[in-house]
């Protein structure tokens, strides 16, 4: 490879990407030196296998994600908000929808999604930790490493350029020659693999480490959409694993799986990716929805109505939700009878969304409403959230979709519910959950401020669409003409695309106010909450509880307190078992990143030898004793009388 194509030229932006790498990098590595942080940061954050501490690194690393991917939306934005613009040119547009698509829903959702995951889900069920500590340290380094991987393509050998969905055979060799599509196959693959080990994990966890007494049907929504969601996982990834495993044999071995000559079948492709792609919709949204069942219940001060059916609903869209790939390309080619089928499941999986709707209307009623920031968001994601839904029984019916298919009236559909549906929810989660890991609120006006742009902005940049689209603009379009009309309603899209990073900003804004300002609340429960999580305290202690609570009843907490009785017996306190912090997940990662770069540019040497780091990491830990750590009686007497205030 020549050197002008190993480093992407020829576009300013690029350059200043390269720059600003380089100037943040070098920033990094200045303060942690001069701080001299780099012990405290190895000690305690790239070994730590604390449940809560990874989750923080996931929720992190989304925020990151959420502004790379919304400096691609505003750049589309940008390219489209007049006619004939020439911002960008063809290429780097097809390269930045690309990523867009790739980062929200991968690298941004899913981390986030997961982060949430990790601090709550061990709280919630009364345990200590995951099931398996050092493999959660593991999947997340590997989805780490995975995002930079991708991320590494916009200033070296250049980004994938085929879509998000990557479809043959615009994705193959012939039409795609550069290792754009190379960072898509094996970046995906790393971080899938750290999906379905955390898929695998959390499953176990929730499965095998419930507090006594708590039955399936007493756990908190929550946990049940996660379980859910995890289950969905270990049955969808899979599925992605096998199409990028040849994927990655089509480009770089010449086998001819989705050719379109020699046997080969580019629709096999867009098979297998919807197989996994539609169920990776509901693995975003379901969590989301657990969020919105303990925010609406709590802040309404009101059980939740219709748990049962709450729970039914979620395993029947986790059904549908493998039968309804095939409206993704209604127009095709498939006959009638097989457009018929997937029209009637894609129809059927609006059912049991609406019986949730509904259960979350139910709870509103009569309720004693307090209007907080992570109350709002569960608020406006319900008509938002609907519209998004009704047009998606639009887009059902196989009829109507050839007027709809590839126009923006596909892509508002498809912001209207995934928005709403996991960003909102994973802002309100946020929100709701970040004293109990920090032990202090994000600041109410600052929320209640980035709310409100977030919102109005929203529905300012992605209306617009739904008239766009069925004007007959094409999605992916990078430019088009005045005569077309477009102009004015892609000009309001992108003047509601700033207002919408103005609301971002705000609420990074508010992170760092409320660490510089806002009181500590290290005693008490912040919110008047009901499930599990919040009988211990905030901020959490390594160990989650210092005694195991028993659990009687659904929302048990809620019950202790309105009963004045104890969760937990009044025994002396025992001596707690804890895993030990451990370098080989983080040393994995860093090799499967190597192994990912080297395959690639197709450096087959180099990649060898980080392929065997990789097996060498796994190795050693097999011969590995450490069996964890325990604290002592004392040292548990000690943190509890601090987290009460009462000792140093």
């Amino acid at each position: 490879m020549k050197w002008d194509e190993f480093f992407v030229t020829g576009e300013p932006m690029i350059y200043a990407a390269m720059v600003s790498i380089v100037l943040v990098s070098v920033a990094i590595v200045a303060g942690l030196t001069y701080f001299k942080k780099w012990g405290y940061l190895w000690r305690e954050w790239l070994t730590t296998v604390d449940h809560k501490r990874i989750g923080v690194m996931y929720i992190i690393s989304a925020l990151l994600m959420l502004f790379r991917g919304g400096v691609d939306a505003i750049l589309m934005r940008a390219q489209t908000a007049v006619p004939e613009n020439g911002l960008l040119d063809a290429q780097h547009y097809n390269e930045i929808f690309t990523t867009h698509g790739l980062v929200m829903i991968l690298f941004m959702a899913m981390p986030f999604i997961i982060g949430l995951m990790n601090v709550v889900i061990p709280l919630q069920i009364g345990a200590r930790d995951v099931a398996f500590p050092r493999l959660n340290a593991v999947s997340f380094w590997l989805f780490f490493f995975g995002a930079m991987l991708l991320n590494l393509s916009f200033v070296i050998g250049g980004s994938p350029d085929a879509g998000w969905t990557s479809y043959f055979p615009l994705a193959g060799i012939e039409l795609s020659p550069t290792v754009g599509n190379n960072y898509y196959a094996i970046s995906l693959q790393i971080a899938g693999i750290g999906t379905l080990l955390t898929g695998i994990n959390f499953i176990v966890t929730i499965l095998k480490m419930r507090a006594p007494g708590m039955t399936l049907m007493k756990m908190p929504m929550f946990t049940w959409s996660s379980l859910i969601t995890n289950v969905i996982i270990v049955f969808a990834f899979p599925v992605l694993t096998v199409a990028l495993a040849l994927m990655t044999l089509d480009r770089q071995f010449g086998t001819q799986f989705f050719t379109m000559a020699n046997g080969g079948m580019d629709m096999l492709w867009a098979n297998l990716f919807w197989v996994w792609g539609h169920p990776e919709v509901y693995i975003v949204i379901l969590p989301a929805f657990g969020i919105y069942s303990e925010i609406i219940s709590t802040f309404a001060r009101k059980n939740l109505y219709g748990y049962k059916s709450m729970v039914a609903s979620m395993v029947v869209i986790s059904l549908l939700s493998f039968l309804v790939w095939a409206h993704h390309f209604y127009t095709m080619g498939h006959g009638a009878s097989v457009n018929s089928f997937f029209s009637i499941t894609t129809m059927a999986i609006a059912v049991p969304t609406g019986v949730k709707i509904f259960n979350w209307l139910f709870t509103l009623r009569k309720g004693k409403i307090t209007f907080t920031t992570p109350m709002l968001y569960s608020l406006a994601f319900i008509p938002i959230f609907t519209i998004g839904g009704v047009t998606g029984v639009m887009l059902a019916m196989a009829s109507a979709d050839y007027q709809y298919h590839n126009t923006m009236f596909l892509v508002a559909h498809f912001h209207y519910v995934l928005i709403p549906g996991t960003v909102f929810g994973v802002i309100a989660g946020f929100y709701f959950w970040f004293p109990k890991v920090f032990g202090f609120r994000l600041n109410e006006r600052l929320g209640k401020l980035s709310f409100w742009f977030i919102i109005v902005s929203f529905n300012v940049t992605f209306f617009p669409l739904f008239i766009l689209g069925l004007n007959g603009m094409s999605r992916r379009m990078y430019t088009y003409s005045e005569s077309t009309g477009y102009g004015p309603l892609n000009l309001l899209s992108f003047i509601g695309a700033l207002g919408l990073t103005v609301g971002f900003i705000i609420l990074v804004y508010n992170i760092y106010w409320s660490i510089r300002y806002s009181p500590r609340e290290t005693t008490g429960d912040p919110w008047d909450a009901r499930s599990l999580e919040w009988s211990t305290h905030s901020p959490v202690p390594v160990y989650n509880f210092a005694k195991v609570p028993k659990i009687n009843a659904l929302d048990a907490f809620w019950f202790s307190k309105k009963n004045n009785e104890p969760l937990t017996d009044d025994g002396p306190y025992e001596p707690i078992h804890m895993p030990s912090n451990s370098g080989q997940p983080f040393i994995m990662g860093v090799a499967f990143f190597c192994l990912g770069f080297f395959f690639v540019f197709s450096w087959w040497v180099p990649a060898i030898i980080a392929a065997l780091v990789v097996f060498g990491t796994m190795a050693y830990r097999t011969f590995e004793r450490d069996h964890g750590y325990y604290i002592s009686v004392e040292e548990i007497e000690r943190t509890e009388k601090a987290l009460r205030g009462e000792g140093k």
